[in-house]
C-alpha cells in the first residue's frame, strides 16, 4: 500500500460468512497493471483472513463477464462458493474507437451480471488514456484501485449479509 494513503481496510468494520469466498477475475492484456491490481487486492483479502480466493484469468475485458457468469453457474452450490466476484482489468485508450467499445462493453457487462447474480459483482477495471494514469492507479497519487475493489467487495458481502438477517 501507499505510504501516502490511509488504508482502504481502515474504514472496513463489517461481518464476513464464514468461509467467504472472492472470485478475481482478471485479465490477459496489460498484465503488469492487472497483476498489481490483483496484488492489492490479494493484500487487503488477506489483511481480512479470507482464506477462499480464487483467480480466473482471461484474454480481455470483454470476456471478463463471461467467466463470472459461468463461474457462478459451475459454483455456486458447492460447500465453498463465490460470495463476491472482483473484475480486475485495464483498458488503454488508443488510436481507434476499440476503446469505448470494449469500456462500454464491460461495464454493461458487470452491471448486468450485478442485477442478474445474487452476489456483487466489483468494477476493478481501469479505463485511462495512458500508462501513467494506470500506474497513478496502483499505488501512486490515485490511491490503489486494486485495493479499493477488495474492500468495496468485503463491504458488499457485509451489506449483504445483514440484509439476509433483516
Amino acid at each position: 500500500m501507499s505510504s501516502t494513503h490511509t488504508s482502504p481496510l481502515s474504514f472496513f468494520n463489517g461481518i464476513l460468512p464464514e468461509n467467504t469466498c472472492i472470485v478475481l477475475v482478471k485479465t490477459e492484456w496489460n498484465a503488469e497493471v492487472v497483476d498489481a491490481l490483483e496484488a492489492g487486492c490479494r493484500r487487503v483479502l488477506a489483511q481480512s483472513n479470507i482464506e477462499h480466493i480464487e483467480t480466473v484469468l482471461v484474454p480481455g475485458a470483454v470476456e471478463i463477464p463471461f467467466a463470472v457468469k459461468a463461474y457462478w453457474e459451475a459454483h455456486h452450490e458447492k460447500a465453498v462458493y463465490p460470495h463476491a466476484f472482483i473484475a480486475l482489468g485495464c483498458v488503454v485508450r488508443g488510436d481507434t474507437p476499440h476503446f469505448e467499445y470494449v469500456c462500454q462493453a464491460v461495464t454493461n457487462g458487470v452491471g448486468d451480471l450485478n442485477l442478474q447474480l445474487p452476489v456483487p459483482v466489483i468494477f476493478g477495471v481501469l479505463t485511462v488514456n495512458t500508462n501513467e494514469q494506470a500506474q497513478e492507479r496502483i499505488g501512486g497519487k490515485h490511491g490503489h484501485k486494486g485495493e479499493e475493489a477488495a474492500v468495496t467487495a468485503l463491504k458488499m458481502i457485509s451489506l449483504q449479509l445483514q440484509f439476509n438477517r433483516s
